[in-house]
């Protein structure tokens, strides 16, 4: 059985992920044209490229039917309920950074905080009616993130679009979104809570812990890891 890399099939994040491995000794390309999501590595013996979008590749690791993959670790976190079961991490690239934050409309001068925040979705459903909406992509991390920090009296809502805009088109009052320098956040008149980012996030080499891992398989994880000077 040869060993199954997923990496993201298209975009900056495919160059510069080709590129960290190719630093390294290893390189990657694809077998034929853009259309086709299959692809070559040179170095590694039993070693087969899968292009996934970056997405599909934390699932794929779950679920055994690739080795190892090239991911953001905020989605990873997202889409695996118990991911440090499912997989594991072997080494962060140093690219693909961005920050999950919390962000609340500038004209709240008085929330800053999540104690603030927690304060003001109180104050919000008392006087409305209903809980205050957050709207993100990211509700599992924001959820047990806020339940961490003792913010209740607030609901999530599903943004798989602008989510920043959300707030100016009155269908959220915050939001939780990636950002990597804050300018769409700022254009949209938007500010990040004081206490930090929910998770600082970037691209990392996963590797599965349900996967089939027969000596063939093995011995390209080895040769993988003795290239990327991965020591156990």
């Amino acid at each position: 059985m040869t060993l199954k890399l997923g990496v993201p099939s298209k975009g900056r994040l495919m160059e510069k992920t080709f590129d960290w491995f190719g630093a390294h000794g290893i390189d990657m390309g694809r077998a034929g044209s853009e259309r086709e999501y299959s692809g070559a590595v040179d170095g590694i013996e039993g070693c087969d490229l899968v292009l996934l979008s970056a997405g599909e590749i934390p699932r794929e690791l779950a679920a055994g039917r690739i080795h190892m993959g090239v991911t953001g670790s905020d989605l990873v976190r997202e889409k695996l309920p118990v991911w440090d079961s499912q997989v594991t991490e072997m080494a962060a690239m140093g690219f693909g950074h961005a920050d999950l934050v919390i962000a609340v409309p500038d004209h709240w001068v008085d929330v800053e905080t999540l104690d603030d925040l927690d304060a003001a979705c109180a104050a919000f459903r008392a006087r409305h009616g209903f809980r205050l909406r957050i709207a993100t992509k990211y509700h599992r991390l924001i959820r047990t993130y806020l339940r961490t920090h003792g913010v209740a009296d607030y609901q999530l809502v599903d943004s798989q679009g602008a989510t920043e805009g959300t707030v100016r088109n009155e269908t959220a009052e915050a939001v939780a979104d990636i950002t990597s320098t804050g300018e769409t956040l700022r254009a949209n008149h938007l500010r990040m809570l004081s206490d930090g980012p929910v998770h600082r996030s970037q691209a990392t080499l996963f590797q599965s812990l349900t996967a089939p891992w027969d000596d063939c398989a093995l011995a390209a994880k080895e040769q993988i890891k003795a290239r990327l000077d991965l020591l156990d």
